[in-house]
């Protein structure tokens, strides 16, 4: 049974930092992409960054580069988000996801398996 645990969110002043984590078991994700994706109040969920596990390679939207950055210890089966320069637009729900139907996919519905979310909330 895959499950994904996020955590680290939390509320933060505009400009400033967190980092989420993403726990991930249950199988073996070397041929997975996981992602992170937000949905904030009446908006779609969106998405945010993702990294191929086997290879490390990254992609990300263009509001967030430069300020997040996407990793992954394999050893922990664990997946990051850095978070820096936080704006109140960042503000939502993020979301770990996990794929095998691609390597850089940026739509929610084509991930498979899902973690429940954690709120990152940044004041003005």
């Amino acid at each position: 049974q895959v499950q994904l645990v996020e955590s680290g969110g939390g509320l933060v002043q505009a400009g400033g930092s967190l980092r989420l984590s993403c726990v991930a078991s249950g199988r073996t994700f070397s041929s997975y992409t996981l992602g992170w994706f937000r949905q904030a109040p009446g908006k779609e969920r969106e998405f945010v960054a993702a990294i191929r596990w086997s290879a490390g390679t990254t992609s990300y939207t263009d509001s967030v580069k430069g300020r997040f950055t996407i990793s992954r210890d394999n050893a922990k089966n664990t997946v990051y988000l850095q978070m820096s320069s936080l704006k109140p637009e960042d503000t939502a729900i993020y979301y770990c996801a996990a794929t095998s139907r691609g390597v850089f996919i940026k739509t929610p519905g084509r991930y498979e398996y899902w973690g429940q979310g954690t709120q990152v909330t940044v004041s003005s």
